[in-house]
């Protein structure tokens, strides 16, 4: 009698955090131009929008899900399909897809996805308090920027909101461009190069 033998093959896959954060950075950066100011409209953030917010960051999503990551997983994901939801909507607002349509758009809709994806941010904050100081500050000023989103679109305070918004976006850019070269150096050279800070240890002992 032969004994069964059961082999197990560990696939190693690289931490796709830095090209995450580093998508985010960017888009973030991009739009908070426009939102300051010192660019003017869509049309050239769009490109932004869908390879580094979106493919950037669904990408991460994807190779998370490969190392059984499901806050990376959703997150990223999250992110990433929320850009590709922006980059549609300002096409149809620059008539890509007729003037029809563009006439007919109700940026009432755009505010509602804003609160939505405020109240996920707010349970995403939550858990990123048990990954790192580092991406819970992050976290914390995605809520800001998505409270400034549906505010100023739905006529709350809205230059107030609009403001916070801009520079909520802005801080997010430069705090994720700090994550990304974090994760990349700590990675390559094996050791904190760049801390990102320990787990607060509230929720998960």
């Amino acid at each position: 009698m032969q004994n069964n033998q059961i082999i197990e093959n560990k696939v190693v896959t690289a931490d796709p955090t830095a090209l995450g954060q580093f998508g985010l950075a960017m888009v973030t950066l991009v739009a908070a131009s426009q939102k300051l100011g010192l660019t003017e409209g869509t049309a050239l953030v769009i490109p932004w929008a869908i390879f580094l917010g979106a493919c950037a960051q669904l990408f991460a999503s994807f190779k998370d899900a490969q190392k059984n990551n499901i806050f990376g997983t959703t997150v990223f994901g999250a992110y990433g399909f929320f850009w590709l939801g922006v980059a549609m909507t300002w096409m149809i607002q620059n008539g890509v897809f007729g003037e029809a349509m563009a006439a007919k758009a109700d940026v009432r809709q755009l505010g509602v996805a804003f609160i939505g994806y405020f109240i996920f941010s707010m349970g995403a904050t939550l858990v990123a308090a048990e990954t790192n100081k580092h991406l819970f500050i992050v976290m914390c000023f995605i809520d800001l920027l998505f409270l400034g989103l549906f505010c100023s679109v739905l006529g709350i305070m809205e230059h107030e909101m609009h403001l916070l918004a801009a520079y909520s976006e802005l801080i997010i850019s430069l705090l994720a461009f700090y994550g990304a070269i974090a994760h990349l150096a700590n990675n390559h050279f094996g050791r904190v190069f760049l801390p990102l800070g320990k787990p607060f240890g509230i929720f998960k002992k």
